[in-house]
């Protein structure tokens, strides 16, 4: 027979685990994780985690995730030039996460199955389409906005962050996109520290995600960089490595939060273009065709803009062959 005392330390742990795990749910949704997947429908509601409706949906899309603040004008602007486009579906997670986990084979959202193909696609990357593009599942892109990096850190900067250098400081706790499914670290954010020899520094040539890359001094953030803020308001991180757009965000919805601007090059800002493709596979090729036009127009680029993101040019926003 179990003795009353272990019996009472089973439950103290089940506790502990229900409490863990109500915590992750929490921090989730102030992540901003909630609105990662959105129906949006022709007479302004907004549906949230309806994940059945990337396979019914009018016009399918799944979008680089740090996008997410600007899609709510962008859908209902495009929306309302095309009324006959009921329902939206986006998605705005990671595109490496997209890419391997939904695209190249069956992925769950919540225990749904999500549609391996939508009528659109967009990274950081171009090589992600490329991928695409030797499955056969798509042929041609372009390039619709652009971003940088920036440093986010507590309002009034109360460590006295002056630049990207400062990364190298003893005195910091970081928090960072992890490298293994995040595009804006792994492609250009490990990039810089490797530009100003830090990168070993800071992230003791790590790969992992949810994890101390460096014990108690650089975090990776599990799913997606809108965990940052988070951390950096709730003292857990001083600093940490994210797009321009995002402290542009922050600030204009009220958070506690400040940008350290990088200069260039180290900025990135001549490299980070976001390709956007239609998949050959997607059920609604018209209506991909049509958002693809919306986005090159000055409408689209404006609201883009308003948000912090850097207009595509006119020749950017012609399609052509992924190479």
């Amino acid at each position: 027979m179990k003795h009353p005392i272990s019996i009472k330390a089973g439950l103290l742990l089940a506790a502990s685990a229900l409490l863990a795990a109500s915590s992750l749910v929490m921090a989730s949704k102030d992540a901003g994780h909630g609105k990662d997947y959105r129906t949006f429908h022709a007479d302004g509601k907004i549906d949230y985690g309806r994940i059945e409706d990337s396979y019914t949906a009018d016009l399918s899309m799944y979008l680089a995730g740090n996008q997410f603040m600007v899609m709510k004008e962008l859908i209902q602007d495009f929306q309302k030039s095309h009324p006959d486009i009921k329902t939206v579906f986006v998605e705005t997670i990671p595109p490496g996460q997209i890419l391997k986990g939904q695209l190249l084979k069956q992925g769950s959202i919540e225990g749904k199955k999500i549609a391996m193909n939508p009528d659109l696609y967009a990274s950081v990357n171009l090589g992600h389409l490329k991928k695409l593009k030797g499955k056969g599942r798509m042929d041609k892109y372009m390039i619709y906005t652009h971003n940088k990096l920036e440093l986010m850190v507590a309002k009034g900067n109360p460590k006295g962050i002056k630049g990207p250098q400062d990364l190298a400081r003893g005195d910091l706790v970081q928090s960072h996109p992890n490298p293994l499914t995040e595009g804006i670290f792994k492609f250009y954010g490990s990039e810089m520290l490797k530009d100003l020899g830090l990168y070993e520094k800071v992230t003791s040539n790590a790969k992992c995600k949810g994890c101390w890359a460096v014990p108690g001094k650089t975090w990776f953030t599990q799913r997606h960089h809108r965990e940052t803020p988070q951390r950096i308001e709730e003292g857990k991180a001083d600093v940490g490595i994210v797009w321009t757009t995002e402290i542009t965000h922050a600030k204009a919805t009220g958070r506690g939060i400040d940008g350290v601007p990088i200069p260039a090059p180290y900025n990135k800002q001549d490299k980070v273009g976001y390709a956007i493709g239609m998949l050959k596979d997607g059920r609604n090729p018209k209506n991909a065709q049509r958002f693809l036009a919306y986005l090159a127009s000055p409408a689209a680029q404006d609201i883009y803009a308003k948000y912090g993101f850097v207009k595509a040019s006119a020749d950017e926003l012609k399609l052509r062959d992924i190479p």
